[in-house]
């Protein structure tokens, strides 16, 4: 019998009866009748009565007195009456039983939980983890458990000083207060969140992942812009994509409309190159008009399934009458006969136009970082519970051991050398020259209004070898138009350059020195892809400048002069058969290259025109 009543559960988490006896009423069932701190009968039969039922069903509201305490009282007068048969008590203690005042529940006030605390919105994610394990919120309630976490305290205190516009230290600080910023970090090598920072209030919208408050699903994201880019280029470079393909800024899409390129002036891209720009430069410059063109050939579904493979479950659509916030599409339940439908994704989803996750984006954010290999993100390492049949403690999870190799190495460390140049354009290096890689992503906003059209998202994604990290600011509740104060552009836009980065470099700074982390590097880059297979683009002509400094005259069709008799000479003679190729003959004479070169037989002798035409 004490065995038994050392580990049966007897309501609000409450695991054996001394644990009841100090949460109903803080007193404990070991201190001798009669003296302080002891349990009297009428407090025994209330713990007593509980055990027939402590949590509430549909059937019926169990025996708890905290939550149902007319059943309770009915059930305690049971138990006292047995216990008056029973010769437990006396008849003189029966008649003057009064029912004993019980301690209310004070998990709501403790002074350590999450309640009231930006960490308090990370039990969503838990509970929804737990819900797939098959224990619901009764399950949850009836405790027994021992949850263990991967949030890191000292990365979590990083990622709110970094995103939270109430702590002094964050860019976002002095800020409007319309603004928002989410700030997820994941280590790369097994998918745990080590730092999550969707909000200040857990009660409220859950900014980083679009948690629904119960738990029951994803509810909203956001459109990810350049961001975005990533699995575009993952796609590519896997299909023999080079980043020295050569594209046309100046190319419509195929809807006669214009591809905007984060608001450059067309006569500045690529620094003039318009017609000729190469894909690295695209990218760094964080230009548009590649990455249609690559949704384009290569496949928009292709783009979307490489986000598929590195972590994106969940992609909207525009708005539309039927759906005017959009269309949330479940990646893992469709393919491309549901993505290539008309309503669905366009080739504008090499860019970035459709909204996501924030959360899940950090997982293909991961996924880049950790040279292709893919981990589910979870907040939950191990769980643990008391089996209410014999008192013992078992394992009911483990976590995922290897991950999946998506995408192949070598071109995600070529991709990776192309986001590491991202960091030092956007004068982002950080702390110790520790090496970092990012992509920056701005998606547009329109009221509908103004001629200007302002940044509505930003964001800066990326990491280190330890800690993968996606960082969102836009607005509070509803969209507003984001402005820098520090921002270069003459309408103080922001861009994911500006207040984003600034988050990401400081979230990773205060993380890698709060856990003294070893300055890694990523593998070195490994060049991939064939320059001709993709591309849209005018190759630039490359004049080579004759081998012979002196010789301008050349360039312009005239001859040059004869440095000896060894195949350049304008002598008329015959070269002997070492010269550059094209013998340059002079009056008449024929000259002969070094590879059997043919000279121009014909002898032409106009000083304007003459030139030797080896055919090597």
């Amino acid at each position: 019998m004490g065995m038994y009543l050392n580990y049966i559960p007897l309501g609000e988490g409450r695991y054996g009866i001394e644990a009841a006896a100090q949460g109903y009423f803080g007193k404990s069932v070991t201190t001798p009748a009669g003296q302080k701190n002891a349990i009297t009968p009428s407090e025994a039969a209330v713990l007593a009565s509980i055990i027939k039922q402590p949590y509430p069903t549909k059937a019926y509201g169990g025996y708890d007195p905290n939550y149902n305490p007319s059943g309770a009282k009915e059930r305690w007068e049971y138990t006292m009456k047995n216990m008056l048969d029973m010769n437990w008590i006396s008849p003189a203690e029966y008649a003057a039983r009064k029912y004993p005042t019980v301690k209310k529940p004070t998990a709501s006030s403790c002074k350590t939980c999450a309640a009231d605390k930006p960490v308090g919105m990370i039990l969503r994610h838990v509970k929804a983890e737990l819900a797939k394990m098959g224990i619901d919120d009764d399950k949850f309630n009836q405790g027994g458990l021992t949850v263990t976490t991967t949030i890191d305290p000292a990365v979590q205190k990083a990622a709110e000083d970094a995103g939270s516009a109430a702590r002094t230290s964050s860019p976002m600080h002095g800020l409007p207060s319309t603004y928002q910023a989410a700030v997820i970090g994941i280590d790369p090598t097994n998918g745990r969140v080590l730092g999550y920072y969707g909000g200040d209030k857990p009660t409220g919208t859950d900014y980083a992942g679009y948690m629904a408050g119960d738990g029951s699903g994803i509810v909203g994201g956001q459109s990810p812009g350049s961001s975005f880019k990533i699995y575009t280029l993952a796609a590519g470079l896997q299909e023999d994509l080079s980043f020295d393909s050569i594209w046309d800024s100046t190319l419509p899409r195929r809807n006669g409309t214009p591809i905007n390129n984060a608001g450059a002036d067309p006569g500045t891209i690529c620094k003039g190159h318009a017609k000729d720009c190469d894909l690295e430069t695209a990218t760094i410059k964080s230009y548009n008009f590649p990455f249609y063109w690559i949704a384009d050939k290569l496949g928009r579904d292709k783009v979307i399934a490489a986000a598929k493979a590195a972590g994106i479950q969940h992609l909207y659509t525009d708005g539309n009458k039927q759906f005017p916030n959009g269309k949330q599409v479940d990646l893992d339940t469709t393919d491309k006969n549901t993505w290539l439908k008309s309503g669905y994704f366009d080739d504008e989803v090499g860019f970035g136009q459709y909204r996501v996750v924030p959360l899940e984006h950090a997982e293909g954010v991961a996924t880049i970082v950790n040279n292709g290999v893919h981990h589910d993100a979870h907040f939950i390492t191990t769980v643990k519970r008391v089996n209410p049949d014999d008192g013992t403690v078992e394992n009911i999870n483990a976590e995922k051991g290897a991950g999946k190799q998506v995408f192949r190495e070598d071109t995600m460390s070529n991709l990776q050398g192309v986001m590491a140049k991202i960091v030092k354009a956007d004068g982002r290096n950080l702390a110790g020259g520790r090496q970092g890689i990012a992509k920056s992503g701005t998606w547009e906003y329109n009221d509908g209004k103004d001629k200007h059209t302002g940044s509505g998202d930003c964001w800066f994604v990326g990491g280190i070898p330890q800690l993968a990290v996606t960082v969102w600011v836009g607005g509070k509740n509803n969209k507003v138009e984001l402005h820098d104060p520090n921002s270069s552009s003459r309408f103080k836009d922001m861009f994911g350059a500006g207040v984003p980065s600034k988050i990401w470099r400081q979230f990773i700074n205060d993380s890698a020195e709060a856990k003294n982390w070893d300055n890694k590097d990523f593998p070195d880059r490994q060049i991939t892809g064939d320059p001709n297979k993709f591309g849209n683009g005018v190759k630039p002509v490359v004049v080579t400048q004759p081998d012979n400094q002196n010789c301008a005259a050349a360039l312009l069709g005239l001859p040059c002069p004869g440095n000896n008799n060894n195949g350049n000479n304008n002598n008329g003679g015959n070269g002997n058969g070492n010269g550059n190729g094209n013998g340059n003959g002079g009056n008449g004479g024929n000259g002969n290259g070094a590879n059997g070169g043919t000279g121009d037989t014909t002898g032409n002798t106009d000083p304007t025109t003459q030139v030797t035409q080896g055919t090597n």
